[in-house]
């Protein structure tokens, strides 16, 4: 089994169970003919995305990067009415091109998309002492990760969900002597989840069209 079957099975069970509609592939398409490169979520990844903001009944959702807006649809469709979803974004062309995705599917008022490093605006976003966020998910520079995962825990609330993508690399993960700053990021990320009495958290490996990694979940204890 490898890199061909996981995408035949993900193309197969995003027919049947995802459910993927003109605002989502318009989203996708949008994004390739502007050139940003093709790594946002997986339609599956998508939807388990959407179904944790709903089951869990988010209002607020905080995602630390945008790229062409793919997963902020998803979960921006989660919110009820009067939610709101913050996504930061570093490149302004990325931000541009999600800004008009989220304006065709509809959540202009809902998503809220600024500009600048994740550091910068996290920090400027802290200041404004906002309502705590609901569910967070991180999926932007790797090494940035345990920054973003404090500062989370400063945006969040007990029984907040910390979600974040791309955390098993191919299983380069389990390498501790990995040279890859991507590697050490993520690792710095889960060894941090695992070390705060703050947090609970798991790792759920994946495969499909996205091939080999997986997503860090992890919740706010009360």
């Amino acid at each position: 089994m490898g890199q061909s079957q996981w995408t035949e099975v993900d193309e197969f069970l995003g027919r049947l169970l995802v459910g993927e509609d003109d605002a989502l592939t318009d989203a996708i398409a949008a994004s390739e003919r502007a050139g940003l490169p093709p790594i946002q979520v997986s339609p599956a990844q998508g939807k388990l995305l959407y179904l944790l903001a709903k089951t869990h009944g988010a209002r607020r959702v905080l995602e630390i990067g945008t790229l062409g807006g793919y997963s902020a649809i998803w979960m921006g469709r989660a919110l009820p009415e009067g939610g709101h979803l913050i996504s930061l974004e570093a490149s302004p062309k990325h931000a541009e091109v999600a800004s008009a995705n989220v304006s065709r599917a509809g959540l202009v008022g809902t998503v809220d998309i600024r500009v600048g490093l994740a550091a910068d605006t996290l920090a400027k976003l802290a200041a404004e002492e906002p309502e705590p966020f609901d569910m967070v998910f991180i999926d932007a520079d790797k090494a940035g990760y345990p920054n973003y995962l404090e500062r989370s825990l400063e945006l969040t609330r007990p029984g907040s969900l910390i979600v974040a993508d791309n955390v098993v690399r191919g299983g380069a993960v389990a390498d501790a002597l990995s040279r890859d700053s991507n590697v050490q990021g993520v690792r710095a990320y889960l060894e941090a989840v695992a070390a705060d009495p703050r947090l609970e958290g798991t790792v759920m490996q994946t495969v499909g069209v996205k091939g080999y990694d997986g997503l860090s979940i992890a919740r706010v204890v009360d």
